[in-house]
Formats: C-alpha cells, sequence, structure tokens
C-alpha cells in the first residue's frame, strides 16, 4: 500500500455560458490560487501540476499555471474527454501516494464553444469510431447530436427493458434544478417542474433539451499531499481519498448495448473496485457527485455505483432516494445538468464539491453530517473514474 493521500485545498470559479466567461488561463489561475489559499500553502509549496483541458492548443496548463508562478516544477497537460479533471486528480493522487512529490496541484478548465460537442479533426480516425459503429448496429443513427443519440439510446434501451416512464428522466433534472438553486457556482439556479422539463424540446427520445447537460466555461482544483506535509501546516483531520480507481472500455462495451456502450459496465469496474480497496460499501456512502451529462446517464449510474439494484432506479427515483431525505443525496451541487459541464474542470469541479460536504462548508445544501462521498466522472472514448472520499 502507498501513502495516503489528502485533499487539503479546493478552489472553483462560477460556471458560465459560453461567450459570457474570462479567458481560460484567468479561470484556471482563479480557481487554483482559490485552492492554494484554501490549502494555507504558497504556490511554492506545489512540486508537480496535473492541468486537464479537452478542447485547445498543447501547453494549455503552462499557460494557466504560468498565471500563479513560474517555479519551473512539471507541469503536464492532460486530456481524456470528460473525465478529463478527475484524470488529473487520479495522476496529482499517485504521485503523491507513490512518494514522487509531497504537494501536488490537480487543475482543470475549459472554454466551450456554443451548440453540441463535435469533433474538431476530420482528416484521421476518429476516437469513437468503435462507439459509433456499436451505436450503428444497436439503432442507426439520425441528424441528432451524436452524445444524445448515444446517452438518449441507452436510455432508450433501458425503458424498452423495464418499462420505465418519461416522467422518471424529467424527475431527475427537476432535482438537479432545485439543487443548484442553492449553489452559486451553479450556471442554472431557476427551478423547473417535470411538466416544464418535457415540455421542451425534444433532442432524442427520451431526452429533452432540459435533460441534456449545457456546454459551460469553467475552472476548478484541487491541492493533494502527504500525512506529513498535512501535519506540518496543521491539518489535523483533512478530507482524504479512500480509495480510486480508473476503467476504460471493455469487450462489452463494443457488443450490442447502448447501456453498456455508454459506460455502464465501465463504472460498475471502478465502483467494485474502489469498494473492495476502500473497505467501505454503497450502504456507508452519505453524498455522491455523478456524471449526469444526460439524465439517462444518472438514472444508470445509480444502478452501476450499486445505489440500487438492477431494474429498481425508476422506485429509487420516486421514492426520493436520491436527494435530501433519503438513502443518499446525488449531485448535491446541481450537477453537469444544471451546475455546467466544463469538460476540463468537471471532475474537480466534483471534487470540490465533496471536500466541502465532508467539511460542513456547503451551507444551504449541506448534507447533515456527511463522512463518506462517492464521485463518479465518465468520459466516452472512454474512461471512467470513481473516488471515494473520507474524513474521519
Amino acid at each position: 500500500m502507498g501513502r495516503r493521500v489528502n485533499v487539503i485545498g479546493v478552489g472553483m470559479v462560477k460556471f458560465a455560458k459560453p461567450g459570457a466567461s474570462e479567458e481560460y488561463d484567468v479561470m484556471a489561475s482563479k480557481a487554483a490560487q482559490a485552492a492554494i489559499k484554501d490549502a494555507g500553502i504558497s504556490y511554492g509549496d506545489i512540486q508537480q501540476a496535473y492541468t486537464g483541458y479537452v478542447f485547445g492548443d498543447s501547453t494549455c496548463g503552462q499557460r494557466a499555471v504560468y498565471s500563479v508562478g513560474l517555479t519551473g516544477i512539471p507541469v503536464i497537460n492532460v486530456n481524456n474527454n470528460c473525465s478529463t479533471g478527475s484524470t488529473a486528480l487520479y495522476l496529482a493522487r499517485q504521485a503523491v501516494e507513490g512518494g514522487m512529490a509531497e504537494c501536488v496541484l490537480a487543475l482543470g478548465f475549459e472554454k466551450m464553444e456554443k451548440g453540441a460537442l463535435a469533433s474538431k479533426f476530420d482528416d484521421r480516425a476518429n476516437p469513437l469510431e468503435r462507439h459509433v459503429d456499436t451505436m450503428n448496429r444497436a439503432q442507426g443513427m439520425n441528424q441528432s447530436p451524436f452524445a444524445a443519440q448515444m446517452f438518449g439510446g441507452a436510455g432508450r434501451e433501458y425503458r424498452w427493458k423495464y418499462g420505465t416512464k418519461r416522467e422518471t428522466f424529467a424527475k431527475i433534472s427537476e432535482k438537479a434544478r432545485k439543487h443548484a438553486s442553492k449553489n452559486p457556482f451553479a450556471l442554472f439556479t431557476q427551478t423547473l417542474s417535470v411538466e416544464e422539463i418535457l415540455a421542451s424540446d425534444e433532442v432524442f427520445d427520451p431526452l429533452t433539451r432540459f435533460q441534456c447537460c449545457p456546454p459551460t466555461c469553467g475552472a476548478a482544483a484541487a491541492i493533494v499531499c502527504s500525512d506529513e506535509f498535512a501535519r506540518k501546516l496543521g491539518h489535523s483531520n483533512p478530507v482524504y481519498i479512500a480509495a480510486q480507481s480508473m476503467t476504460t472500455d471493455l469487450p462489452s462495451s463494443f457488443g450490442d448495448s447502448m447501456i453498456k456502450m455508454v459506460g455502464f459496465d465501465m463504472a460498475a469496474l471502478a465502483a467494485k473496485q474502489v469498494y473492495e480497496k476502500s473497505g467501505l460499501g454503497p450502504e456507508d456512502v452519505d453524498v455522491v457527485e455523478l456524471h449526469d451529462c444526460f439524465t439517462a446517464n444518472e438514472l444508470l449510474t445509480y444502478e452501476a455505483l450499486s445505489l440500487c439494484k438492477e431494474g429498481e432506479a425508476e422506485k429509487f427515483i420516486w421514492d426520493g432516494d436520491n436527494t435530501y431525505g433519503g438513502k443518499f443525496v446525488t449531485n448535491p451541487s446541481g450537477g453537469l445538468l444544471s451546475k455546467g459541464h466544463p469538460l476540463g474542470a468537471t471532475g474537480l469541479a466534483q471534487c470540490t464539491e465533496l471536500v466541502w460536504q465532508l467539511r460542513g462548508q456547503s451551507e444551504q445544501r449541506q448534507v447533515e453530517g456527511a463522512r463518506v462521498a462517492l464521485q463518479h466522472n465518465l468520459g466516452l472514448g472512454g474512461a471512467c473514474v470513481v473516488t471515494m472520499y473520507r474524513r474521519d
């Protein structure tokens, strides 16, 4: 076993719509400076930096951290699609756990364009080619945005299998808006009813516009360190990473199931590994930040993370077991659906929210008595990172 890894500082900026944000390096430096201040350190204490973003030229990470300081440390740029932020955290955690560094910065940021995600290069093999081939075999393809077809298709497959109501998917978005209304960092803070969500434009059945995460700009950061480094700073009871796992696609991803193609088996395997490594089970979890890029994925992820049994997600939702007063508070931040989804920043924004929750610093959205938190961050292409945080 390696050393314990603590999260002693977190920070983020308020997320914004494309065209309404500051430049990426400005957002990133503000998030990093907030995390540094939160940790009670100086930039000179940081020995390595892992910087995550999806859209941008090479070495944007250097541009971002140079606005914070110029100490000559290694800066590693990370791109793992929508799981980029958690991948940066994964690498930072490995550096500390393996004894290669005492204090490391994980930083994620994104300056996005309006509209649905699209490939930037059409003169080479598309990394999602096998996923698209699987979708073609399973359901065909139309003119809807690719991601909506993929996750919407997974939701449709689930509906056919279990008879799930369309209102059930909308209920997830209603919950997300309600949670986000109490988060000053969220993009959308106006509540919506199930009826309003269903009445919005259809994107790909069963998904309507208000069931799809918006393109977003933003940044978030975390400072991780060893026990010895934390003690020197007087952090007597910090939040720590109890376990973390990353998985990539399995043979089942490219079979005949849309549910498996969008990452169900990746998530289930990562969660299983985290539960085994941490010695904790889903029953021990108090609060969850999971990858709700579409309502369909949140529903599937309840089952992948074993928050409920397979086929029981609809009951789980209508019983209110995914919110305050239920078994698990999922996405108290509002999630990707309402807080927003700046690709490179999302995983570290999830981390920030969960650290605040375990410290009791989440104000109106605080989960009472939270001591164990679970994070799920997924990117097609593909990679899934699941992280368990704990504060004793």
